[in-house]
């Protein structure tokens, strides 16, 4: 927009001649064009572009065994190498069926072989163009292999016989493994092997057999029968340490299921139905009253011999539950089972036995507990060969002895076959019976104190070893 100026005279009045004059806004400046950074933005562009590719491409001319993966991140690398492997075929033998290598399960490391070479040879490493990462190992899915083989080449392959465990004649007993008979995985997989290597995307084979075992081997059978018969030997309830119901091995046998699962595994399994029949009948076998339980001890009261052995009290718990648990015990091996029982433990009775000889009167007292239960006339040492006093204990006994030896009052030596029911209780001076005299109540002997034969063999039964013997005038 313009301004308007007029000149005017100091009267107010306007001259005639004064022109009109207009000022115009002066125009801005012309802009100077910069050709040379419009050229240069895509340039720096590509420049920066290329330097990142650099960064995260594997150097051209790079291969991984084989396979080409220039130009490529690893992760790309990594699918290429895995998709040449899959890609790959194996003919059995000339001429012969082929399978692919992704059939048989085949598979390399192959992220693992990309990030080598990306770290051996990446792109902005100009001296790392055109080199070579090998090492790459092909391995198989065993399972997956051998079904592809097999049905590639029946007749290359005869099926293992199993181990098997089967109870005959009261225990278990084994039927070892026998090896079947296949293609050799190592062959196929070290071919392929090669075949990548060389860059070769099928290899020919002439297969081999190799023994093929079974899942389910002889060792595993023989584990599994030493369990099933270790079990048959402890089977049975238990109360305590008591085995108070026992099981036979044809009953616990009836109760197992011996078989394999999936992985050629032994397994036992246990019914609970078949072992509820035995539980039932738990009550009337484990219940039982007390038994008070006698020994005999010596005076000092050193237990000697059990004359009654007793038994404890016991009543059977709630038995619901048993068998259930009982199989579920069975399944890991365990034959021998706690039951829930409320014991009364049994009472002891205490007899003390001894056996006194009153020299004074020839005669011996049988007692028990302090009272005298037996006696009977002896004959001890006579003069110059007594019999000593004092307080013994019965040590060797035999039912029967030749003695002899030489008397103490005349030096004379003697000799006396089959003595019977000889006791020992002071060095050789011993309990026996004489067969050779009727003169008891007399003093007759060497030093022994003999009695009627008869009498003899009722004290030999009557004292056990150990036992006080007490001598005295």
């Amino acid at each position: 927009m313009s301004e308007v100026i007029t000149r005017s005279e100091p009267d107010g009045s306007v001259p005639p001649e004064t022109p009109e004059v207009r000022w115009a806004p002066a125009e801005p400046a012309p802009k100077r064009r910069h050709l040379g950074l419009k050229i240069g933005i895509p340039v720096a562009v590509v420049t920066v572009g290329a330097v990142a590719a650099s960064l995260v491409l594997i150097a051209p001319g790079t291969a991984v065994a084989g396979v080409p993966v220039g130009w490529q991140t690893p992760g790309m690398a990594a699918d290429t190498v895995s998709s040449h492997v899959a890609g790959m075929t194996v003919s059995l033998g000339e001429g012969g069926p082929t399978v692919s290598a992704a059939d048989l399960g085949a598979s390399v490391d192959a992220g693992s072989l990309a990030d080598a070479a990306f770290a051996q040879s990446p792109m902005w490493n100009l001296g790392s163009w055109f080199s070579e990462v090998g090492g790459a190992e092909i391995s198989l899915d065993a399972e997956r292999a051998t079904a592809t083989l097999r049905a590639a080449a029946p007749e290359l392959y005869t099926d293992p016989t199993p181990a098997a465990v089967s109870f005959e004649d009261s225990s278990y007993t084994v039927s070892p493994a026998v090896d079947g008979s296949g293609i050799a995985l190592e062959d196929v997989r070290a071919a392929l092997e090669d075949g990548l290597s060389d860059g070769s995307a099928t290899v020919v084979i002439d297969p081999t057999a190799e023994p093929v075992a079974s899942a389910t081997t002889t060792e595993m059978a023989e584990a599994t029968a030493d369990t099933l018969n270790e079990m048959i030997d402890n089977a049975g309830f238990y109360a305590a340490d008591e085995r108070v119901v026992a099981v036979s091995a044809t009953k616990l046998a009836s109760w197992l299921t011996v078989d394999t699962d999936a992985s050629g595994a032994f397994t036992i399994t246990a019914d609970p139905a078949a072992i509820q029949a035995t539980v039932d009948g738990l009550p009337e076998k484990v219940d039982q009253d007390p038994e008070s339980a006698e020994v005999l001890t010596s005076e000092s009261g050193a237990q000697l011999v059990t004359l009654v052995e007793g038994q404890d009290g016991r009543v059977l718990g709630d038995t619901d539950g048993i068998a259930r648990d009982f199989a579920e015990q069975l399944t890991g091996g365990n034959a021998a089972y706690d039951l829930p029982v409320e014991v009364t433990p049994r009472e002891t009775v205490t007899t003390t036995r001894l056996a006194e000889v009153d020299l004074s009167e020839q005669r011996i007292y049988l007692r028990e507990n302090d009272k005298v239960i037996d006696t009977w006339l002896i004959s001890s040492g006579r003069e110059g060969a007594v019999t000593f006093t004092g307080r013994y204990s019965i040590g060797w006994r035999t039912p029967l002895q030749d003695m002899s030896g030489t008397s103490r009052d005349t030096g004379s030596k003697y000799t006396q076959p089959d003595v019977p029911w000889v006791m020992y209780f002071n060095g050789n001076q011993a309990f026996h019976g004489a067969y050779w005299h009727d003169n008891f109540g007399n003093r007759m002997s060497a030093g022994c104190v003999n009695m009627p034969p008869h009498l003899a063999k009722k004290l030999y039964d009557w004292l056990p070893n150990g036992a006080d013997v007490w001598i005295h005038a």
